[in-house]
Order: C-alpha cells, then structure tokens, then sequence
C-alpha cells in the first residue's frame, strides 16, 4: 500500500501563485519511480499534469503549464511540490498527485493506482 497526503491550494486571483504537496509513505513505496500531478475541472476528464523521477529528478510537463509550474521533490520527506505561478482561471481544478507501477512516466491517468486525496485550486478572474 501507498499513501498519499496532499496540502496546499487554496483560492487565489489570476495572475497569483499557490503551491501544492504531496506526502509519500507506505511499505511499496520504495518501489515507485515516478510521481505525478493530474487536474480535474468540473465536466471535464482528469488531465495530466507534472510529473517527476524520485532518482535525478527529471522532469515533464503537460504543454498548457511549461514555464509556469515546477514539480521537485525532497527524498528525505518523500514529498513531491507543484509550485504554479501566473495562475489562470482556466487552471481552476481539484489537483490529485498519483503514482503508476511504471518505470516510465505515463499521462493516462488509467495507468495510475494510488491516489491523493485531492485539493481544490480557485483562480478567479
């Protein structure tokens, strides 16, 4: 089993910054390559989002946040962070960290089977 416990998010105008986290435990977990940040707006399929490598930390991101969200980690805490800057409205959504039994990094969000809880992010105009 994998837990994971997110904080974070929050309510914010457009143009702000909030930032996420994501606490990682459990007896698999050591066994997880990647870590990932998914989106679902109301009416909408979840989204992919970020993810990360725990070793290097390489980095991927969906095309609609390059260059305004950063995805790191802290091993030792074994917490993965979105930072999302120059917030929009349209990045209003309930924001889930997940991790996938895959070497790979995946965006489907199918592939993935521990969850977080989910945090709800408000941009206004």
């Amino acid at each position: 089993q994998v837990q994971l416990v997110q904080s974070g998010g929050g309510l914010v105008q457009a143009g702000g910054s909030l930032s996420l986290s994501c606490a990682a435990s459990g007896g698999t977990f050591s066994s997880r390559y990647v870590m990932d940040w998914f989106r679902q707006a109301p009416g909408k399929e979840r989204e992919f989002v970020a993810a990360i490598r725990w070793s290097g930390g390489s980095t991927y991101y969906a095309d609609f946040v390059k260059g305004r969200f950063t995805i790191s980690r802290d091993n030792a805490k074994n917490t993965v962070y979105l930072q999302m800057n120059s917030l929009k409205p349209e990045d209003t959504a309930v924001y889930y960290c997940a991790t996938a039994p895959r070497l790979v990094i995946s965006t489907i969000s199918g592939d993935h089977d521990y969850w977080g809880q989910g945090t709800q992010v408000t941009v206004s105009s």
